[in-house]
């Protein structure tokens, strides 16, 4: 069986790894990776645990992040300790070599060029500026501008998008990360320290008309603000895409043909609050290889089995997403944050991924006294996408 992986970043090169160990002869397409990605690089605790041992200690780089500071523009903050190896940030280089190299080791072979057309009928043809190839099955890992995407399935509209911007702050880093919730657009400023530097940012969604460069500017408004990084840092500044799909998207998007499968971001599969993707691609990335290596209807098995998997986690997200955004719910946050112990381990675990959008009423509830849990359900609730 003949697999091409058109993408090397984390989903691709977990199928093409996956898909290899299993005895398929696999080919990952990509011009650029491994390459540093412009994101905050943080990689959750359950995230580690799908690829730890495939990475034999290959990212033993990373920075342990010890808590979470989380702030507003009013000078409100509360500080949430994270459990041991809750969360890591690594440099995403370094990261996807690791993944892309332990793909290789189990036996897929990389061709450096970028696939510029594709196609499906009894088999799969692509094509790059050098050749063409042929595959029983293709894996679409191209992220959000997926070429596999725009001409198997459909691109991603303008409101199923976000825009992330802002910089590497050179020079610094600690074991905190910082995140502070806005309103306006809605969203959040972060601060993700790696080795030698800070990855800072802002994220809003595309149709907000926000520019790049206007949110560029608010991230450069942040660090002044807060003296995050010293006026004499050299800041490398940075913009990209991030599918950010409502519920009404996720389930009317098509992700899977007979022959192909989205994965990662292709696919959609980020959280619509964090906009955190790196999960759900290594977990995409497997769901896809034990699909096509069933080697029955990869369209209804692998489509059934992110639905299953992913999209209740990502919907009730989406609903969510609004009202966590709101000033009066940071407000309330805050003010619960700093006052128990109890909102900060539910606030802790939701940082390490281990905490779901599904039970996060239901344990707010059962955990803020009864006029806070109320307030704060309906800020949570008050409008849904």
């Amino acid at each position: 069986m003949d697999v091409a992986v058109v993408g090397a970043g984390p989903a691709g090169a977990w199928a093409a790894y996956r898909l290899a160990r299993a005895g398929a002869r696999v080919t990952i397409f990509d011009a650029s990776h491994p390459r540093e990605k412009p994101c905050g690089g943080g990689v959750t605790g359950r995230t580690l645990a799908l690829v730890r041992e495939a990475l034999n200690g290959s990212i033993d780089h990373a920075t342990h992040i010890r808590t979470a500071r989380f702030t507003s523009a009013y000078g409100r903050e509360a500080v949430v300790p994270l459990g041991d190896r809750a969360l890591e940030v690594t440099d995403r280089t370094r990261f996807d070599r690791a993944l892309l190299d332990a793909a290789i080791q189990a036996g897929a072979a990389l061709v450096a060029e970028r696939v510029v057309d594709v196609s499906a009928s009894t088999r799969v043809a692509l094509r790059t500026r050098a050749g063409s190839y042929a595959a029983d099955f293709a894996v679409g890992a191209d992220g959000a501008n997926s070429l596999v995407r725009r001409k198997l399935g459909a691109p991603f509209t303008r409101a199923q998008m976000s825009i992330a911007a802002g910089c590497f702050a050179r020079g610094m880093s600690s074991d905190e990360i910082v995140i502070e919730l806005v309103g306006d657009p809605p969203g959040y400023l972060w601060s993700f320290p790696r080795t030698d530097h800070l990855a800072i940012g802002v994220c809003a969604q595309a149709d907000t008309g926000m520019a790049a460069s206007t949110l560029r500017c608010a991230a450069a408004a942040w660090i002044r603000r807060t003296q995050l990084a010293p006026a004499c840092s050299r800041l490398d500044w940075y913009s990209w895409p991030i599918p950010s799909l409502g519920t009404r998207d996720l389930a009317a998007q098509t992700i899977a043909g007979p022959r192909w499968c989205l994965v990662g971001d292709a696919a959609g599969l980020v959280d619509p609050i964090t906009r955190e993707g790196i999960y759900f691609a290594i977990a995409s990335g497997a769901w896809a290889s034990e699909s096509i290596a069933r080697a029955r209807d990869l369209s209804r098995d692998y489509s059934e089995c992110v639905k299953d998997e992913a999209y209740a986690e990502l919907a009730a997200a989406a609903r969510l997403k609004t009202g966590f955004f709101r000033p009066a719910f940071t407000h309330l946050l805050l003010d619960a944050l700093e006052h128990s112990a109890q909102v900060r381990a539910v606030m802790a675990d939701l940082v390490a991924g281990t905490q779901s959008y599904r039970t996060l009423k239901w344990r707010l509830l059962n955990t803020l006294e009864i006029s806070l849990a109320g307030q704060a359900l309906k800020l949570l609730i008050a409008r849904k996408r």
